[in-house]
């Protein structure tokens, strides 16, 4: 699989009484890939995996797949309190037809080095798909070091790439030390995406993307082609919005986003909440000062809100 672009981490869209809207997710999609997105990155994080239920997961990847026809790879998180389930999910994914897996540490249970990767390998053995790693030390508790990665990386032919999100940028170049051109790394913090590029980085698993789809494709273009006056240009007014993927109430935020320019709405699953009062009117005012004084693109899409 070629991994690399811009491949957003899709939120789950939920009717009135919190299903899946199916219907919109696959809207969804299709809008996105024709707004320069290279893939789709189902039930993770953002995605809120941890309140859908194993069937509805699958449902999600069999609905988007089909959306999709075949234009983009679509790729299914696995993550899940057991190795067993997480097993059974990643087959079940390859089953209903996704492209690729991005394999998560398990939900809770924080372990060692020895236990992590024994968890991580089941998975990437369970199906021939190409898979990304995903390292978010800062919400799963587990840090894949770079010196683990290279390990992974010389067992499993089909360990293709990382989702660095650690924070560190420093991380995708000691990746890149190890590792050389065998693993593609992909940004997964939204507001280190120029730095992220700057050091190595092939690809970016964007959450904003959800609502700005082309200033996400444009702001990685001109990052990659190394246009700086163009990319810090759109970086700037990009990064109050950018940082809303860095704090615990990200889903909230990202969908709110996605409310106010038309592209899904605000809903949640239980715990979390919808914002409401001041911290709601403090967020609003955020995103619509920046959509005020939101850029043209180059593409055309993007202009600024009335």
């Amino acid at each position: 699989m070629n991994w690399t672009g811009v491949m957003p981490a899709i939120t789950t869209c939920f009717e009135d009484h919190l299903e899946v809207d199916h219907a919109f997710m696959a809207d969804h999609c299709r809008r996105l890939l024709d707004s320069g997105c290279t893939g789709i990155v189902l039930l993770g994080s953002l995605g809120e995996g941890a309140t859908l239920s194993f069937e509805e997961k699958i449902a999600i990847v069999g609905n988007c797949v089909k959306a999709t026809k075949g234009r983009a790879p679509v790729v299914a998180s696995i993550s899940a309190l057991s190795t067993s389930e997480a097993v059974s999910l990643a087959k079940a994914a390859a089953a209903a037809g996704c492209d690729a897996l991005m394999v998560l540490p398990p939900y809770v249970y924080q372990g060692d080095w020895r236990e992590m990767k024994a968890h991580v390998s089941a998975i990437f053995r369970a199906t021939p798909l190409g898979c990304m790693l995903y390292n978010n030390p800062v919400a799963y508790g587990t840090d894949f070091l770079p010196e683990h990665i290279q390990e992974l990386a010389e067992e499993f032919g089909n360990l293709e790439s990382v989702k660095e999100s650690s924070a560190d940028v420093r991380r995708v170049a000691a990746i890149r030390a190890l590792t050389g051109e065998r693993l593609e790394v992909f940004v997964g913090v939204d507001d280190a995406i120029l730095e992220g590029v700057g050091v190595g980085a092939t690809g970016w698993i964007a959450g904003l993307a959800n609502a700005l789809p082309r200033e996400s494709v444009e702001l990685f273009n001109h990052a990659s082609g190394c246009d700086h006056k163009k990319a810090f240009d759109l970086y700037r007014w990009f990064l109050p919005l950018l940082r809303f993927d860095t704090v615990p109430q990200f889903v909230q935020l990202i969908k709110l986003v996605q409310a106010e320019v038309g592209m899904g709405n605000a809903r949640v699953r239980p715990p979390r909440l919808q914002l409401t009062g001041k911290a709601l009117d403090q967020v609003k005012t955020i995103i619509q000062e920046a959509l005020r004084s939101r850029p043209q693109c180059v593409n055309g899409a993007a202009v600024p809100a009335k």
